[in-house]
C-alpha cells in the first residue's frame, strides 16, 4: 500500500475510491473495502481510501481530551493494508479545512486532485462544512463531473449495523468477546514499556507497564488473556488492567499491566503489542496478598488453556 501526506501531484491510475475514518476498520469496513478492491480491480484501476487526520472530532470539540478511539493512525494503516488497499491518502484535518462546502471538496479535491472516477460511500456517510454532504450531495455532484458513485448498506447485526460505536460500548461495557466479534479480529492495543512500581515482581509475577497513545481506547478494567508482540516474538500473558485494589489505595489512576509467560527480558522504553483474546474476569479486591497470589496462579493456569 501505498501511502500519501496529502493530495498533491497524485499520479493513481484509475482511482476508485472510498472516504472516511474507519475507526477500527470493522467488519462492517471491511465490507466496503472488499467492495473497493474488487470493483478497482475489475475497471482495471487502483482502490484507495481517503481519510482525515487528526480525527475530526479532536479539532473541533472543546472537550477533545476525554475522546478516545479504536485505532491510532499507525494501526489503521496496517489494518488498511491487509484489506489489499492499493493506496492511502491522508488529509491533514483543520478547522479551515472542516469549512470547505461538500460539492467544492467533491469538486476540487476527489476529483480535481484525487481523479476520482468511482466513489463508493458508506450507508451513514457525511462530509463536508457542518456535515453537510451525504449519498445525495454526491449523486448531484457527479451529475455535473464525469464519475459513477454507489452507496453500501450497512453490515447488519441483531444490534443493528455494525459500527464503532457499537464496538466501543462492548469493549468498554466488558463484552471483549462481542466487540472481537464485530472486529473482525482481536483488539489490540500498543504502548511503551514504563517504569512501575515493581510490586509485581515482590509476588512472583513481574509485570511490564504499558503506557499507551493518549486517545486509544481502553477495554474496561479486568484480567484478561492477551498475545504480546515483543522484540519480534509473539508470547502470551496475564494483563490486568484497573486501580489495583488489593495493593493500593490510589481510586483514580488505572494501570495497565501485563504479566508476560516465560520471559524475563528487560523491555523498558520498547513498544509492545497486546491483543486480547479472552476477558477472564473482573478486578477484584482480595482481603490480602496471599489471595490474590492464589488467584493469579489459577488466571495463569486459564490463561495457558485458552493460548497455549
Amino acid at each position: 500500500m501505498i501511502i500519501h501526506n496529502g493530495y498533491e501531484e497524485l499520479k493513481i491510475k484509475i482511482p476508485v475510491v472510498t472516504l472516511g475514518i474507519f475507526d477500527g476498520v470493522h467488519r462492517g469496513h471491511r465490507m466496503l473495502l472488499d467492495h473497493l478492491v474488487s470493483k478497482a480491480r475489475e475497471k482495471g484501476g487502483s482502490s484507495v481510501v481517503v481519510t482525515l487526520s487528526p480525527h475530526p472530532r479532536l479539532v473541533l470539540e472543546k472537550d477533545h481530551l476525554n475522546l478516545t478511539f479504536l485505532t491510532t493512525l499507525d494501526e489503521k494503516k496496517e489494518l488498511l493494508e491487509k484489506a489489499g488497499i492499493d493506496h492511502l491518502v491522508i488529509i491533514n484535518f483543520t478547522r479551515e479545512f472542516s469549512r470547505i462546502p461538500a460539492c467544492d471538496f467533491v469538486r476540487d479535491i476527489l476529483v480535481g486532485k484525487i481523479g476520482t472516477k468511482h466513489l463508493i460511500v458508506g450507508y451513514d456517510h457525511h462530509f463536508g462544512r457542518s456535515g453537510e454532504g451525504d449519498f445525495e450531495t454526491i449523486r448531484q455532484c457527479s451529475d455535473l463531473m464525469d464519475f459513477r458513485i454507489e452507496q453500501l448498506e450497512g453490515l447488519e447485526t441483531a444490534e443493528g449495523a455494525i459500527s464503532s460505536t457499537l464496538i466501543r460500548e462492548a469493549l468498554l461495557s466488558g463484552r471483549l468477546d462481542d466487540a472481537n466479534n464485530l472486529l473482525g479480529y482481536n483488539y489490540l492495543l500498543t504502548g511503551m514499556v514504563v517504569e512501575g512500581k515493581k510490586i509485581g515482581r515482590s509476588i512472583g509475577f513481574p509485570t511490564a507497564n504499558i503506557r499507551p497513545e493518549i486517545h486509544k481506547l481502553i477495554p474496561a478494567n479486568g484480567v484478561y488473556a492477551v498475545e504480546v508482540k515483543v522484540d519480534n516474538k509473539i508470547c502470551t500473558g496475564m494483563l490486568s488492567i484497573g486501580t489495583n485494589p488489593t495493593i493500593t489505595s490510589s481510586k483514580g489512576f488505572r494501570s495497565i499491566e501485563v504479566n508476560i509467560l516465560n520471559f524475563e527480558s528487560n523491555i523498558y522504553g520498547k513498544n509492545v503489542t497486546v491483543v486480547f483474546r479472552k476477558r477472564l474476569r473482573d478486578e477484584r479486591k482480595f482481603d490480602n496478598i496471599s489471595q490474590l497470589v492464589e488467584q493469579m496462579h489459577l488466571d495463569r493456569e486459564e490463561t495457558l488453556k485458552i493460548i497455549p
